[in-house]
């Protein structure tokens, strides 16, 4: 069985190192107050089923949080970026780590500090802008009580990376419901989520999850 919180090649000692690495060099940003967006997070429906589908979504969970503490209110969305030095394979191991920690791909519990202000997602559903409108976009899909991100890996991606467009994949394992109609159960699938650096700064701008099930097997099955 897969264990999401296993730390078998990142303890205690080398997570502070982790963090040590990443933030060293950084740079704060100014403090900003923005106010909080009402509008959808999906910036784009990619499938005619989940753009149907997504007319059901549980507004009353997606508001309350599905009666749990929302993660996503602490998150500090201007937080300084990590060091424009930081070594692929370190953010590798700090992605790992920390998501096997929040399983932020359904909780939203992101760190904004590895993503670009520019960071852009999609799958073969759904386009997004912007690692809050991802983070806000997920905790409102996914039920927080039952829904899992079992992660398996994640590696530098050596056959899709070029020198101008390092990736970096985390093969995972997604699991619970999704907050449409009375509550869809998911078919159980693994996920493939690619994170494309800026080598320039380190940052990830831009993620792709593919699925190894096609997406109408997963809503109608």
């Amino acid at each position: 069985p897969l264990d999401s919180r296993r730390l078998d090649h990142t303890t205690s000692r080398e997570s502070s190192t982790l963090l040590s690495k990443l933030s060293s060099g950084v740079e704060s940003k100014e403090d900003a107050s923005l106010q909080e967006e009402k509008e959808s997070s999906v910036e784009e429906y990619r499938n005619a089923v989940t753009k149907v589908l997504s007319t059901f979504m549980q507004k009353d969970k997606m508001m309350a949080g599905n009666n749990t503490k929302n993660p996503i209110a602490s998150i500090d969305f201007q937080a300084a970026k990590i060091s424009p030095s930081t070594s692929l394979q370190t953010l590798a191991e700090a992605l790992d780590y920390e998501l096997c920690e929040k399983e932020w791909f359904v909780t939203g519990n992101v760190n904004p500090s590895y993503f670009s202000d520019d960071f852009k997602f999609q799958d073969p559903d759904v386009k997004v802008d912007g690692i809050k409108k991802y983070s806000e976009g997920v905790n409102r899909l996914f039920d927080q009580s039952t829904s899992r991100a079992e992660i398996i890996s994640t590696v530098i991606n050596e056959e899709a990376s070029t020198p101008d467009r390092p990736v970096i994949t985390c093969t995972w394992r997604l699991s619970g419901r999704v907050n449409v109609g009375f509550g869809l159960e998911i078919k159980p699938y693994i996920v493939y989520t690619d994170f494309v650096v800026d080598p320039q700064t380190s940052l990830i701008v831009f993620q792709e999850d593919r699925f190894d099930l096609p997406p109408w097997d997963i809503l109608l099955s």
